[in-house]
């Protein structure tokens, strides 16, 4: 029976069948233990950020800095796939789907509310002033910009290379063959890819929880159909029926076109608020903040609160962001993985690490720093919103709001969509042992069972709940994320001495060409 079952859907058993239960669990303990499970939620979070919130901080640090080692290394002149081989997809397409799926939903939703309550209560400043509203832009590019693209690449740049340049399985396991050998392919590749599920899992529902709520708040503005956790697990109910459609069209017809469509009404709203908002103040403002950015990226991105001066707020932003990014990390970086093959290390550093944070800069400048300037400047009323309700605030001061609002509303759902398609997909390659294209009913499957535990999340506990899963599941993660890196650099440093090895042998064999040669001149010359 299950010898059929697994032949019939193409998975592994163990990874599989542990997966669900695991997931079960989950869901029936936030169903029928709601006030436990809110409680339980709480103590995990606290104990994380308590006890292992150093370790969150130097693991991201030390995938920022490997990657810009590598980068500049001779490793970096590797192709992710045969040394002939090209990309599969063009530069633009391919932003456009690693953007969906990196950033999407959450970029959306924070734009506006990060710097606002970071300008009304900065950590080691007074709140409500100028040198708040910088400190409030600074915190946010930091929580969005190199480090969470470094945690993708670290993960995404491994895959890549041991799939398409090793033929191994696309699968998280795989990245750990140079330590563990075949070993991959027991029970130690079986957990490996167990943790990468359970944190994908949880990482996109947490987004997809996020983004629900947004939605609601859009529609809210547009009909007034009001805000409650019942309209928002319908609303994920038909969000995740539209993303199993995208499931059947496929990752070219469904992922492709609904990633440049997301990029082309991103654009369409970045260029109109930036004419009919505050272009100067957005300018400076996005100037100013790159330059304190990196003035002071290597001391914040070590700050761990020791003395424990700002109660509560590591675990609530930084942590919580980080936890977030590596629990989404299999599942980005499989996905990006997956569209990245025949593209050098250099390039896919490059393209991956610079590009996404350059336009995620943008972005928060546009609609972050309009709505501190509408806050500051001209009236405010934005900061006793909640989180979800602050972006339509801004967009309400400015022309064509109803469209605007719809334009957002649409982008939100299409994020949501793609997070949901690529999830589905990522999971259920990892479920059955980095099978590219595996059967579509696979993936409908996993898209409804992450539409169910976003829904789980939401009913137990809302954003603080969200927020807990993706700080506790980023956890196990980020240790397999450090054994990781050092796996990728001895598969790396090991093709590097056999390419040098063969170059001297090529030479000598060279030099002993030319040394014959001269010799077979040399007597023919005393023959003649």
């Amino acid at each position: 029976m299950l010898e059929e079952f697994t032949k019939k859907w193409k998975v592994n058993p163990v990874v599989f069948f542990s997966s669900i239960g695991v997931i079960l669990v989950f869901i029936i303990f936030g169903v029928f233990f709601q006030e436990r499970a809110g409680e339980v939620f709480d103590f995990i979070q606290a104990s994380i950020v308590d006890y292992f919130g150093w370790f969150y901080v130097l693991s991201v640090a030390f995938f920022l800095v490997f990657i810009v080692i590598i980068y500049f290394s001779p490793f970096s002149k590797v192709k992710l796939g045969p040394d002939d081989s090209e990309p599969d997809y063009t530069n633009l397409s391919w932003f456009a789907m690693l953007f969906s799926a990196g950033m999407g939903i959450g970029l959306v939703f924070f734009s506006v509310a990060e710097p606002m309550y970071h300008y009304l209560s900065p950590p080691g400043a007074e709140g409500e002033t100028t040198e708040a509203a910088s400190e409030a832009m600074r915190l946010t590019f930091f929580h969005w910009g190199l480090h969470a693209w470094g945690i993708y690449i670290i993960v995404g740049m491994s895959l890549a290379y041991f799939a398409f340049r090793k033929g191994l399985p696309l699968t998280i396991r795989s990245a750990f063959y140079p330590l563990l050998g075949e070993r991959i392919y027991g029970p130690i590749g079986n957990i490996i890819d167990i943790l990468a599920i359970f944190g994908t899992m949880f990482g996109v529902a947490t987004s997809l929880g996020i983004g629900v709520m947004q939605v609601n708040a859009g529609l809210e503005y547009l009909t007034g159909i009001g805000e409650s956790t019942e309209i928002q697990i319908l609303l994920i109910a038909l969000i995740t029926l539209a993303a199993t459609i995208s499931v059947v069209l496929g990752l070219d017809r469904g992922i492709k076109r609904l990633s440049n469509m997301n990029m082309s009404i991103a654009l369409l709203l970045i260029v109109f608020l930036f004419i009919a908002g505050p272009s100067i103040f957005i300018l400076n403002s996005l100037t100013e903040t790159t330059g304190r950015y990196f003035q002071q990226i290597v001391a914040t991105t070590f700050w761990v609160d020791a003395m424990g001066e700002e109660e509560g707020w590591l675990g609530t932003w930084t942590l919580f962001y980080w936890g977030w990014w590596i629990a989404w990390s299999p599942f980005v970086g499989m996905f990006i993985a997956r569209v990245s093959r025949g593209r050098t290390i250099r390039e896919f550093i490059r393209g991956v690490l610079l590009v996404p944070t350059a336009f995620t800069f943008i972005w928060l400048s546009v609609f972050g720093s309009t709505g501190l300037n509408i806050e500051i400047f001209q009236g405010g009323g934005i900061s006793g919103l909640e989180a979800e309700q602050m972006l339509f605030a801004v967009l309400e001061g400015f022309p064509f709001a109803a469209v605007t609002s719809l334009l957002a509303t649409v982008l939100i759902i299409t994020f949501f969509i793609t997070s949901s398609d690529s999830g589905s997909l990522v999971i259920d390659m990892l479920a059955s042992g980095g099978n590219t294209n595996p059967p579509k009913q696979q993936r409908i499957f996993w898209a409804v069972s992450e539409g169910a535990v976003a829904a789980v999340l939401l009913y137990a506990g809302g954003l603080a709940a969200l927020q807990t899963a993706a700080i506790t599941t980023g956890l196990p993660f980020a240790a397999v994320l450090v054994v990781m890196c050092f796996s990728l650099y001895k598969a790396l440093n090991e093709e590097h001495k056999k390419k040098g090895v063969k170059a001297r042998e090529e030479y000598r064999e060279i030099v002993a060409n030319v040394i014959e040669k001269q010799k077979k001149i040399g007597d023919n010359q005393k023959t003649d």
